[in-house]
C-alpha cells in the first residue's frame, strides 16, 4: 500500500512539474520550488527524468539573479506530434501539430473525393508525404485525426450522417487502411472549435463557434467543452433556416444557412481560392464586393438567431474566419440593426486560431491524450 501511495505522489509531482512548465516559456528549479512547494531533490529528479525522456530541454540560464545564474528549462514541443487531415470535396489538407497545438508543417493537395479504396490509399500517401518532406521522426507521431463534413457516433469511429461527400457509414477502419498510425475521425466543426478553445486563454467558458468553411457548421461549448447533444447533432447552424423557400441545401431543405454562407459562395469567382477572393475584395472588385455584402447580410441573420437563443459570445471561425478580422466591424454594423436586447454587437469575435483549424483540431485529441499521461 505504501509503495502504491508513493508512486501516486511521484506521478502527481511529475505531472505538476510538467504542466507548470507547459504553461510557461521557461522556468528554473527555484521557480518550481516556489510555485509548487516541492523540495529541490524532488524537482531535480523529475526534471532529470523528463530531460532523459526528451520531453523537456535546458534552454539557458537566468541572469541577474544576484548570485550564480540558474539553469532554465522549457518543454520540447516537438517531442511528440500529431497529424490532422481536413477532407473536403476537392481538397485534402494535412498538418502536423506539436504539443502546444501549433502547426509545424502543412500540405494542401487538390484531389476530388471519391468513396473508393484509391482515395483512401491517397490519404495514406499524403500522410507519408508530409512526414517525408519535413523529415519527421515517425516514432514521435501519436496518431492521425481526420476532420470530416459529417456527424459521427458517440465512439467517434463511424459517420452516421454525411451527405456532403456521401460518407455515411464509413468508419475508422476504412480510413486507417493505408495509414500506419492510430486513426480517429471527428466532425469538422467540432474539430475547429476544439483547437480554438485549446489555443486561447478564454475569458468566458461558454459560447458558440461558427465554422464558415466549404460547408457551414457550428459547435456549442459549455464550461470550455463541446456540447454534442443527445445524438451528436448539436450546433448544426448550417441547417438553420434563414430564408424559407430559398436556395436548395444539400440536406434537402431550402433556405438553410449553408448555401448562403459556405466559403464556396465566395470562391465561386476565384476558382476555389479563398485568399484570391479577399484579394479581389481588397482591390475594390465590384463583383467581389457585391457577393461579400450579401454574404454578410445572410451571416448576420444566422448570428442574430444564435445570439437570441444562447445569449453567449459567438466566434466566427473556419476558412472565412481566418479573414474576418478586417471586416468584423462591417458585420457588427449589420447586427446592430437586428439587436433586440444588446446595445452593441461586441459579443461577436473573430477566431484566434486561423491556421487550418479543422485539420489541427482533428489531430488535437492525440496531443491531449498524451499530455494527460505525463
Amino acid at each position: 500500500m505504501k509503495l502504491t501511495v508513493n508512486n501516486k505522489i511521484r506521478k502527481t509531482n511529475r505531472s505538476q512539474i510538467f504542466k507548470l512548465l507547459y504553461k510557461n516559456d521557461s522556468l528554473s528549479k527555484r521557480d518550481f520550488q516556489l510555485q509548487l512547494g516541492l523540495s529541490l531533490p524532488t524537482v531535480t529528479q523529475h526534471l532529470t527524468d523528463l530531460l532523459e525522456e526528451g520531453l523537456i530541454y535546458s534552454n539557458g540560464y537566468m541572469t541577474n539573479t544576484g548570485g550564480r545564474n540558474a539553469l532554465t528549462y522549457s518543454v520540447a514541443n516537438d517531442a511528440r506530434l500529431a497529424i490532422g487531415l481536413d477532407v473536403t470535396r476537392h481538397h485534402i489538407t494535412a498538418v502536423v501539430i506539436n504539443l502546444h497545438g501549433l502547426v509545424v508543417a502543412q500540405l494542401r493537395v487538390r484531389f476530388t473525393y471519391e468513396r473508393t479504396k484509391a482515395y483512401l490509399q491517397h490519404l495514406g500517401e499524403i500522410v507519408h508525404q508530409i512526414i517525408s518532406e519535413n523529415s519527421i521522426d515517425r516514432s514521435r507521431i501519436l496518431g492521425v485525426g481526420i476532420g470530416l463534413p459529417g456527424l459521427t457516433n458517440a465512439s467517434y469511429d463511424r459517420v452516421v450522417y454525411g451527405k456532403i461527400l456521401d460518407i455515411e457509414g464509413t468508419t475508422t477502419e476504412d480510413y486507417s487502411q493505408y495509414i500506419d498510425f492510430p486513426v480517429r475521425i471527428i466532425n469538422d466543426a467540432n474539430a475547429a472549435c476544439n483547437i480554438e478553445l485549446y489555443s486561447i486563454d478564454n475569458t468566458t467558458s461558454n459560447g458558440f463557434y461558427i465554422m464558415l468553411s466549404n460547408n457551414v457548421g457550428g459547435a456549442i461549448f459549455i464550461n470550455n467543452a463541446v456540447y454534442t447533444g443527445d445524438d451528436f447533432r448539436s450546433g448544426e447552424i448550417g441547417h438553420l433556416n434563414i430564408h424559407p423557400g430559398g436556395l436548395q441545401c444539400y440536406c434537402g431543405q431550402r433556405g438553410c444557412v449553408d448555401p448562403y454562407c459556405s466559403a464556396t459562395v465566395l470562391t465561386a469567382i476565384s476558382d476555389g481560392n479563398l485568399n484570391q477572393f479577399f484579394e479581389l475584395l481588397d482591390q475594390g472588385d465590384a463583383t467581389a464586393r457585391s457577393i461579400w455584402s450579401a454574404y454578410l447580410q445572410h451571416l448576420a441573420l444566422a448570428v442574430r438567431n444564435v445570439r437570441i437563443l444562447f445569449d453567449c459570445p459567438i466566434i466566427i471561425g473556419g476558412y472565412v474566419g481566418a479573414y474576418i478580422d478586417k471586416y468584423l466591424n462591417e458585420l457588427k454594423e449589420i447586427l446592430d440593426g437586428y439587436n433586440s436586447f444588446d446595445k452593441n454587437s461586441d459579443y461577436v469575435v473573430a477566431c484566434k486560431y486561423k491556421t487550418e483549424s479543422i485539420a489541427a483540431g482533428a489531430a488535437l485529441s492525440f496531443i491531449k491524450e498524451f499530455l494527460s499521461t505525463i
